[in-house]
């Protein structure tokens, strides 16, 4: 009551907002800070844009973004992560022999990637462009989120910090006119990924040269980086790897041929075009990753195939749910194909071998006329996934 009548009469500790939030700014503990940089267009006026300049071309993108190296730097020395995390990649097995796969650091590819003397930190990157509101204005936000492979899943299913918001990636606005421009998309491409690398840009010599960091569990280790994984669904896919639409991610597979695999898109073939077409003509034609100026990085081994959209919503319901009620109803008319339905089991048991057999026999779909091919990204994706 004393300390309420001392702030009544005017002995307050903040004047105003202003001056509680630069008491704020200037704690030295806490989460850390928010940045910002500006981006814009600074190319020649196109030709396919007309005689006017849009309003894309003039517009200044503010990015506000956390440094990753510090947000990284705080969950390998976090103390409430202690127990939870693997400095070093491993191979886990039952009392059988059989292979056990868990968290990130005991699978191939950490094992792969782990230099001698150095602990390995794994960078986990995703994105999702969401729309907040549509009848106010279209508001849409792009949030960018990190976190590392070292901890346990467990660690990243709760909110424990082991997933955190690392930026807002920009989302280019212009007339409805400009919408489907190519100019326009690909300056929406452009600044996408010169965001990443520019936000990611603090991590790069951690990449090749290792860095002393205490860990959580008070040691001291030698520990370097590289980006492992970015989650996306897949029309996202398709502007992080600069692909077209319908085409695969992760091969170069033609577009109305994803029944067969095509050989493995990769960083070297991504060079070798750089090479053969020059600088200026890739980034115009078919744009440049952002993980192209960083050492420990494959834009196409980084990103990894979204559950939800492309295989239960995608390849499950939108189409082998979708077909085999259409063939059961056509063969099955009334309440036999009803029963045939209610009757189905939809448990996977062993994955790979359903998966098998199903790219096996999903030609009675064409047979009955039901799919003229299975030229589908979402149905070539499964072909990628390993556990």
């Amino acid at each position: 009551m004393s300390e309420t009548k001392g702030w009544s009469s005017g002995n307050v500790p903040f004047s105003n907002h202003t001056d509680l939030y630069a008491a704020i700014d200037e704690l030295t503990i806490g989460d850390v800070p928010w940045q910002s940089f500006t981006v814009r267009y600074n190319s020649e006026l196109s030709d396919d844009v007309g005689e006017s300049q849009p309003k894309w071309m003039s517009d200044v993108h503010e990015v506000f973004y956390r440094d990753p190296h510090l947000i990284v730097h705080g969950m390998l020395t976090n103390p409430d992560f202690e127990g939870g995390m693997d400095y070093s990649p491993y191979h886990a097995f039952d009392k059988d022999g059989t292979r056990l796969y868990e968290h990130m650091m005991g699978g191939d590819w950490a094992w792969e990637q782990a230099t001698h003397g150095s602990a390995f930190v794994p960078i986990i990157l995703g994105s999702d462009k969401t729309t907040v509101s549509v009848a106010t204005g279209q508001t849409d936000y792009y949030p960018l989120y990190l976190s590392i492979g070292n901890l346990y899943k467990n660690l990243r299913w709760s909110h424990r910090g082991g997933v955190t918001l690392a930026g807002f990636l920009v989302i280019a606005q212009t007339e409805k006119r400009y919408r489907d421009n190519p100019g326009f998309r690909r300056f929406r491409c452009q600044l996408f990924h010169t965001s990443l690398a520019r936000i990611l840009s603090s991590l790069c010599p951690g990449m090749s040269e290792p860095e002393v960091v205490r860990c959580a569990d008070g040691f001291h280790r030698r520990v370097i980086y590289g980006l492992s994984s970015y989650i996306a669904d897949y029309p996202e896919q398709v502007l992080i790897s600069c692909i077209v639409t319908n085409w695969c991610a992760k091969c170069t597979a033609h577009k109305d041929d994803l029944e067969t695999l095509g050989s493995p898109r990769s960083r070297e073939h991504t060079d070798s075009i750089r090479e053969l077409l020059g600088l200026g003509d890739l980034w115009k034609l078919y744009g440049i990753p952002f993980t192209n100026d960083f050492p420990r990085a494959d834009v196409y081994e980084l990103l990894s195939p979204e559950l939800l959209h492309q295989i239960i919503k995608g390849t499950f319901k939108d189409h082998l749910v979708h077909w085999v009620s259409m063939y059961v109803r056509r063969k099955h008319r009334g309440a036999p194909g009803k029963a045939i339905l209610d009757d189905i089991d939809q448990r996977l048991t062993e994955l790979e071998d359903a998966l098998a057999q199903f790219l096996e026999y999903q030609t009675i779909f064409q047979e009955e006329g039901i799919r003229d091919n299975f030229s589908l990204p979402r149905q070539h994706a499964m072909c990628y996934i390993s556990v």
